[in-house]
């Protein structure tokens, strides 16, 4: 019966041995690498160019003060987005005025990582 036992942990050690002489930890990967990890994760968000894309929708909020619009919107293909609501800076701030809760509109709409911009309002 120790035998067996013996055998069977001698055979477990020796796979996990196996498996490990074949993998790279996380670790060995990055000390390998000039730059840190931090520093290649914001040289691949800051390089990519912001995305484009039209919209219609309807207004839902509008806070003049935080410059911010909500819109109900349709789905946005070209930045990859589906139907959804949600709340976006308005460049410039004067897009705001005569805006009104409940219209439906046309907007252009500019992503830039997780930053979102209205940059033209139209009436529908």
């Amino acid at each position: 019966m120790k035998t067996k036992l013996l055998l069977g942990l001698t055979a477990i050690a020796a796979l996990t041995a196996l498996a490990a002489c074949g993998s790279k930890s996380s670790a060995d990967t990055f000390s390998a690498s000039t730059e840190s990890p931090t520093a290649a994760m914001s040289g691949m968000a800051m390089g990519a160019p912001a995305k484009t894309g039209k919209g219609v929708g309807e207004v839902t909020t509008i806070d003049t003060a935080a410059g911010t619009v909500t819109i109900k919107h349709e789905a946005i293909p070209a930045v990859g987005w589906p139907a959804m609501t949600m709340t976006f800076k308005a460049n410039p701030l004067s897009l705001l005025t005569g805006l009104k809760v409940g219209e439906k509109i046309a907007f252009d709409v500019s992503v830039n990582g997780s930053d979102a911009e209205v940059t033209k309002i139209q009436p529908e």
